[in-house]
């Protein structure tokens, strides 16, 4: 039997009537809101004339009071008499009220559309010596947020942001969080970065440097090109900023090169990530170190004025002359980098001292003291570091810089080496020897999927050195190509736990929001990629000079930084000054800048610029972070003959011909 359908009640009848009638035109809505006005004005009207005791006796004076008194609520005119005139009074206050309206109208229309412009970052920042960020991408967050901390620690300023996104959206992205940069303003405005007028909006001629951040998508390297012709195009006859970009594809670097001009300097993202990837394995705890190093919290590399009684003297003697800071190297005056020199080299008239140091007045101000006094030689460790000895590393995943991982595998680890690949579902290309026939490193394929726990059981994880997971490329088809990855470490990490031993893991990660979830163990390390290029970014972006500092610092062959045993610098178990971890790491060609207590955790505790006349016990677990000479030397390290070990430089040279390669680290 059907089922009765159930009345429709009256009020529902009435909604649909007036939802009806006012879907019908503007008219009809205007009918109702006079109808509504009209129910609710003249009857209160009414109440008011018939409870004033003044009001008129009789019905006529009392309807006319009624009216008088709408009227003048509703702004149509108290005029009575003759039908006519009332009438007339009501048009006259209808359009009195209609261009009333359409004034208000206009005003509101204009305020809006301005507050939306306004909204939308359409209007020129009118600054001078600001920070000019041109881009979007995952590295903006490091950028901006170093930029902000440089700013801050100068007592403010300004950073301008310009993408192509919405203006409010990037503003809640990128504010810093409040108390955190007093003094600085954060600026964002949208527009084209391959448009003059857009670059416009954030003065680039006036800003004191312009960073052009790498692009995502498939024409990434030639949107950094267009973006930087733009930027030409917009400075037009004017000289300029320094401008500081970063491609991916070494292949482009050229012609970024040559779009960013005398002043530009260029890094590569894709070979600068591949050798942190290739320094984590090899030498646990440098990405840390390094972000120590390279963000502005903590200490950072300076290039100050070397005094004039200083000249002359050599490198051994200086770097145990200053208490609070670590010297190590020279910038020359013709612009090279001398970085860990022999302790005999002499720093010449014109040249500066590249330091480490808390900030630049403390790298500024130090004033020389002799620490030597300070230097025990017989706390000094006898020998010298081991010869690498050979190694297995497993490397699960497979991406655009996993070549580049296995070329510097073969160029760095001990003879009899062995690399474990396990590349996915989705595979790649797969080298098999190395590009001058050497057989140091042995490579085997292995299928399987890094993601399943059977996979990684069948490895037996634990009888290699160290475990790479690679992540895969964006453009690979995930929307979070993370998520692969922190699926790889998750079981990884089951197995940790399920043995009870720690497994040495360096993990690449896309994104930076993605190293708070990833599930490392306590020997495990995580690379953000691009992080490093975005820090590189805002130290050259601060102090151009840094440029050939950084060249010399990344382009040594096997790595220029290291966390070594601290038996090597100083007997263990015995009380030392830290001048006398210096004075040992002169004796083996390095520098030492700082040091890593036994106990502080794999990925903390590093004390970088250590006063000298700071002594402590040094344990054999503990370690010291030095930074050691390119092989062969200062003048091997400056060759020009085109040499495979040597990176060129990542500014625009006109005096030769420079290779298409960029800023790496290795």
């Amino acid at each position: 039997m059907a089922q009765r359908q159930r009345p429709t009640s009256l009020r529902d009848r009435a909604r649909y009537l007036f939802d009806r009638t006012l879907a019908r035109s503007t008219g009809a809505l205007l009918g109702w809101l006079a109808l509504c006005c009209l129910a609710v004005v003249v009857p209160v009207s009414a109440l008011l004339v018939w409870t004033d005791p003044a009001a008129p006796r009789s019905l006529s004076g009392r309807l006319t009071a009624v009216w008088r008194t709408s009227a003048e609520t509703l702004r149509l005119g108290g005029v009575t008499g003759a039908p006519l005139r009332m009438l007339l009074s009501v048009l006259l206050g209808l359009i009195t009220l209609l261009c009333v309206s359409t004034l208000v109208g206009v005003i509101t229309t204009g305020l809006g559309d301005r507050l939306t412009e306004l909204r939308r970052g359409r209007s020129t920042v009118l600054e001078r010596g600001h920070a000019v960020v041109l881009g979007w991408s995952d590295q903006v967050f490091t950028v901006v947020g170093e930029l902000i901390a440089a700013r801050a620690e100068e007592g403010g300023g300004v950073v301008a942001v310009l993408a192509d996104r919405d203006t409010a959206e990037m503003q809640t992205a990128l504010a810093p969080a409040p108390g955190t940069a007093p003094g600085v303003r954060l600026v964002c405005r949208t527009g084209s970065l391959t448009d003059p007028a857009a670059l416009a909006l954030v003065t680039p001629a006036a800003a004191a440097s312009v960073l052009v951040l790498p692009a995502e998508g498939a024409d990434a390297d030639l949107e950094v090109v267009r973006t930087l012709l733009a930027l030409r195009a917009a400075l037009g006859a004017r000289t300029g900023p320094p401008v500081v970009a970063a491609v991916r594809d070494e292949r482009h670097l050229p012609a970024a090169r040559l779009a960013a001009g005398p002043l530009g300097t260029v890094l590569e993202t894709e070979v600068t990530t591949a050798r942190l990837l290739v320094q984590a394995a090899r030498r646990p705890g440098v990405p840390a170190a390094l972000r120590d190093l390279l963000d502005f919290a903590g200490a950072e590399f300076h290039v100050v004025d070397a005094p004039d009684h200083l000249v002359g003297q050599d490198f051994g003697g200086i770097a145990l002359r200053f208490e609070a800071s670590c010297v190590v190297g020279f910038l020359t005056a013709d612009g090279r980098a001398l970085l860990a020199p022999a302790p005999d080299t002499v720093l010449a008239a014109g040249d500066r001292l590249v330091v480490v140091a808390r900030d630049a007045v403390t790298a500024a101000s130090a004033v020389p003291v002799d620490c030597r006094p300070a230097v025990d030689p017989a706390a000094m460790a006898a020998g010298g570091p081991e010869a690498p000895e050979p190694s297995r590393v497993l490397v699960l995943g497979w991406n655009r810089r996993a070549p580049l991982v296995v070329d510097l595998l073969r160029r760095t680890v001990g003879p009899g080496s062995r690399l474990d690949v396990v590349t996915g579902p989705n595979g790649g290309a797969r080298p098999t020897t190395g590009p001058d026939g050497t057989d140091r490193l042995d490579v085997v394929f292995r299928p399987g999927d890094p993601v399943r726990e059977e996979t990684l059981r069948g490895l037996d994880v634990f009888g290699y050195d160290r475990v790479l997971v690679l992540a895969p490329d964006p453009e690979a088809g995930a929307e979070r190509p993370d998520d692969r990855t922190l699926l790889t470490l998750l079981v990884l990490r089951s197995l940790e736990e399920e043995a009870g031993r720690a497994l040495p893991v360096v993990a690449e990660l896309c994104e930076h929001r993605s190293r708070a979830l990833a599930p490392l163990g306590p020997a495990s390390d995580a690379v953000v990629r691009g992080e490093l290029t975005a820090l590189l970014m805002a130290q050259i972006a601060h102090g151009p000079e840094l440029a050939a500092v950084f060249e010399e610092l990344f382009a040594a062959r096997g790595g220029a930084l290291a966390l070594c045993p601290a038996g090597d610098h100083v007997t263990p178990g015995r009380e030392a000054s830290f001048a006398t971890v210096v004075a040992a790491a002169l004796e083996r060609g390095a520098c030492a800048i700082g040091y890593r207590a036994h106990g502080t955790g794999h990925g903390g505790g590093l004390r970088l610029c250590p006063r000298k006349d700071e002594r402590r016990v040094w344990g054999a677990e503990d370690e010291i972070l030095v930074l050691t000479a390119a092989p062969g030397g200062s003048e091997d390290a400056h060759r020009t003959d085109g040499g495979r070990d040597r990176v060129p430089r990542m500014r625009l040279s006109h005096e030769g011909g420079d290779s298409p390669s960029g800023l790496s680290l290795g």
